[in-house]
């Protein structure tokens, strides 16, 4: 099953792969208040299924780990520092882990990191607006994960520390008021 729980924001720029699992569980129905969507998926005609009835038109692979990148730990690194990075799309952010396995953190309704280990099979849906953020966990380091689009493939990031927050941002938080 799925891990979810709060994050127990002691990570580093050196340890941001491992748990930090600050012991307190978070449910489903709590990311799904939130309005992000967690489903185990294990066939291919299911994630097909699934991208039919939300209007998925494109799809895509990524593989990350070491070799990916030329066994240079340094851009491996700076990649992985790039997805920690806090941030929000305009678009919904769709993943199916294949294999290996990695961590989404989202912020909630208080602003507090939740940390989701995804797994094989693990189909994780985040809301446009979301603040995020994603790693590969310290033991693997290794992802395979097909990405789910609306429309054509695009990938913006808009980062917190930038300050813009757009109508879609906006919506969201507005949609998770407490």
């Amino acid at each position: 099953m799925v891990e979810v729980y709060y994050h127990d924001n002691k990570d580093t720029i050196d340890d941001f792969t491992e748990p930090h699992n600050s012991g307190v569980p978070v449910s489903l129905d709590t990311l799904s208040k939130i309005g992000v969507f967690y489903r185990q998926i294990k066939t291919q005609e299911d994630l097909d299924n699934l991208a039919t009835q939300r209007d998925y038109k494109n799809r895509d692979e990524v593989n990350l780990n070491l070799a990916a990148f030329n066994n240079d730990i340094n851009a491996y690194n700076a990649k992985m520092q790039q997805f920690y990075k806090e941030h929000y799309h305009e678009d919904e952010e769709i993943r199916y882990i294949v294999d290996g396995e990695g961590y989404f953190d989202v912020r909630d309704e208080n602003d507090k990191w939740i940390r989701t280990k995804l797994n094989k099979y693990d189909l994780l849906i985040l809301p446009a607006g979301i603040y995020h953020r994603f790693t590969l966990t310290d033991d693997l380091k290794y992802v395979r994960a097909v990405r789910l689009f609306k429309d054509e493939p695009k990938w913006e990031a808009i980062n917190r520390d930038t300050g813009k927050e757009s109508e879609v941002r906006l919506s969201y938080a507005q949609s998770i008021v407490v």
